[in-house]
């Protein structure tokens, strides 16, 4: 190696030491003037890990107060709420009989002057035996009961035995005067029968017999009405059809008369009609086999309104009854 060469390499290696110690030592400079010191505490705190818990808590339970409020509070709203809903309920029952009642007046009110051109068309012609008999007899001064005709031979009561015909005050006194002016007005007749609506005879010894007209006849019947009550469903169909297939002859005219108040729900009053369309046929003249009559009682209006809908029912379907099988319906206003 020549000098030059060697005189190179030597410059280069003492650079480099120079180099390194200098950094080295600017390092241990570096820590020598860094000042160590113990950690410094930020922020201090007065409360402890208990009294943390004991405040948490105490929120709990106020919210927990204030929850229980609110709860009863809601379930007082809710209370409100359902009774303000019964009392529409009940506003909204009222309106709808008082619907029912007012369309029912007017139905009447419309309904009366036709009632009486009818009863004048659907008279019965009198046979010459009833026409013997009224020849006899001073006519009375009113010869009908409520506009009712009472020109036939043999007559039929079906009567509503349910509570409220019979325990109303004043109004079965009511039925038994109704029923004996009926009996007053036909002079004569050649048969008498008494039904409960069920079908059910006052007077077994005369079941499915005529029982004959004498004044100790109907003195007897009227007296055992006065505490007759078998029990009833308040329909009259049962006792209508009975009375039909059981006394109707084509030599015979007939009428029934069906007393009652009421008729009522769940029962189908267009079953009930279809029902008599099938017994009481009409025949070549196009009259029905027996005459039907219907008269109302206003028990239920003594009562509360949300059972008058029963007597509406009953006064619907009887004048229907009624006016397809040649009779009239005649709903009477007290039983006073």
């Amino acid at each position: 190696m020549s000098k030059k060469d060697r005189r190179e390499t030597d410059s280069f290696t003492v650079s480099f030491l120079d180099v390194a110690s200098c950094g080295f030592g600017a390092m241990i400079i570096l820590l020598m003037i860094t000042k160590s010191s113990a950690p410094v505490t930020i922020e201090f705190s007065d409360v402890t890990p208990e009294a943390s818990v004991t405040e948490l808590q105490e929120q709990l339970f106020a919210i927990r107060g204030e929850t229980r409020i609110l709860n009863r509070e809601l379930n007082a709203k809710h209370e409100q709420l359902s009774a303000l809903t019964e009392r529409i309920a009940r506003l909204r029952r009222d309106l709808n009989d008082v619907e029912g009642r007012f369309n029912a007046s007017n139905q009447l009110s419309e309904e009366i002057t036709d009632e009486v051109g009818r009863l004048a068309i659907a008279r019965q012609s009198l046979t010459e035996e009833m026409q013997r008999l009224l020849a006899n007899v001073a006519a009375p001064e009113d010869n009908a009961i409520g506009g009712v005709p009472v020109d036939s031979e043999y007559i039929i009561f079906v009567i509503d035995t349910s509570g409220s015909m019979y325990n109303t005050p004043g109004n079965w006194d009511k039925m038994l005067d109704v029923i004996d002016k009926t009996l007053d007005v036909y002079p004569e007749v050649k048969g008498i029968q008494v039904m409960n609506d069920m079908g059910d005879y006052m007077f077994n010894s005369y079941r499915g017999e005529w029982m004959p007209d004498t004044p100790r006849g109907r003195s007897n019947i009227i007296s055992t009405l006065r505490t007759w009550q078998p029990y009833s469903n308040s329909s009259p169909v049962e006792g209508v059809t009975r009375a039909i297939n059981t006394f109707y002859s084509p030599d015979k005219k007939i009428s029934i008369y069906v007393l009652g108040d009421d008729f009522q729900p769940g029962g189908s009053i267009r079953d009930v009609l279809n029902t008599i369309d099938r017994i009481n046929v009409e025949d070549a003249n196009g009259d029905r086999l027996v005459r039907i009559h219907g008269i109302g009682f206003p028990t239920i209006f003594a009562g509360p309104p949300r059972f008058r809908q029963s007597a509406y029912r009953y006064t619907n379907m009887m004048r229907e009854m009624t006016q397809r099988n040649g009779g009239t319906f005649v709903g009477l206003n007290d039983f006073q």
